[in-house]
């Protein structure tokens, strides 16, 4: 706006300087550079207002903003305030009820402090009895641990005889391997042959089928039968700690016999005396060793009927079992 009309201005001089003489026209330049003048410096003073305004206009706003802020913070004080005054009113009005009941319990104190006195007494003669049962439950408890510690020596007594039987059934059963290698060599040539060893359940078995040692319905032992018993007599010569059980087994056919020899019973006892004798006359062998017994045909190896398994079950049985003195002497002592 202030440009345009400084144009207008210098317009209008242009137009008077063509009509007005010089020296006016002068004095209206002289007018128009104070009136420029002033107007730069009305300018200047109007952009310093200005600048003061916006700056004013600012701290308004911050002022503005710190007054809400102290506002808001005033509001929650006064509530606060007002919090804090309910809350003394509270405790004023409990303090009030706690004297209350402090004078009532001042005044009957003494009835109170006999109560006590008396509760005191009850408890007293409570606690002589709870001692007395203590007293008697660490009697008991001093017994227990007295029997507890006897059962221990006896569980480690009863450990000792454990690890003794152990070592006993350890050496029993490598009696028992070391006493079928010894038969096993010295029956080399009879094993497979209508004869074999076995060990089971602790003890060694000599299984010799009929055809090794008799005739069909007969109780002598034949020669290659005897060669074979007089193997095993002289293991047994050298192992005198084996007990020795003689079987005779016989098959499921019924044997009526006229002689000596009636049934199936009389042949497996009388098989099993046979071959008792044998090794006890080619032997040093204490009889007390030794039991002859007859199972007829009542512990079948096959119970098929078939010739096969028939044959399988007419067989004398030796059985071998290493002494157990030494176990039974522990087994005693427990």
């Amino acid at each position: 706006m202030i440009k345009y009309k400084s144009i207008l201005y210098i317009l209008v001089i242009a137009a008077i300087s063509s009509c007005v003489p010089a020296k006016l026209l002068d004095e209206s330049k002289l007018k128009l550079k104070s009136c420029e003048s002033e107007l730069s410096s009305i300018k200047k003073g109007a952009q310093e207002v200005e600048a003061k305004f916006a700056e004013l206009k600012e701290q308004n706003s911050k002022e503005q903003k710190s007054l809400s802020i102290l506002q808001k913070d005033t509001t929650i004080i006064g509530s606060s305030l007002r919090s804090l005054n309910l809350k003394f009113e509270k405790v004023n009005a409990l303090n009030e009820k706690l004297m209350t009941r402090l004078n009532k319990l001042i005044s009957s104190g003494e009835k109170d402090n006999a109560k006590l006195s008396n509760d005191l007494q009850i408890t007293q003669e409570e606690l002589l009895k709870r001692q007395d049962v203590l007293r008697n439950f660490e009697t008991r408890l001093n017994s227990q641990q007295k029997e507890v510690e006897t059962l221990g020596e006896e569980l480690k007594k009863r450990e000792i005889r454990v690890n003794e039987l152990e070592e006993i059934l350890k050496n029993k059963d490598k009696a028992v391997a070391d006493l079928r290698k010894k038969l096993s060599d010295a029956l080399f040539n009879f094993e497979n042959k209508g004869l074999t060893i076995t060990q089971k359940n602790g003890k060694v078995y000599v299984s010799l089928d009929e055809s090794l040692l008799f005739a069909s319905g007969k109780i002598n032992v034949e020669n290659k039968g005897i060669e074979a018993l007089k193997n095993v007599a002289k293991v047994l010569e050298q192992n005198s700690d084996i007990n020795v059980v003689v079987e005779g087994h016989t098959d499921d056919v019924p044997m009526k016999g006229a002689g000596e020899i009636k049934d199936n019973w009389d042949l497996s006892v009388m098989r099993a005396t046979s071959v008792t004798k044998i090794m006890l006359d080619n032997a040093k062998i204490d009889a007390q060793r030794i039991t002859s017994a007859g199972r007829g045909e009542f512990a079948p190896l096959d119970n098929s009927k078939t010739a096969e398994a028939r044959k399988k079950n007419r067989r004398t049985e030796i059985i071998l079992t290493p002494k157990l003195d030494e176990l039974l002497k522990v087994l005693g002592d427990n």
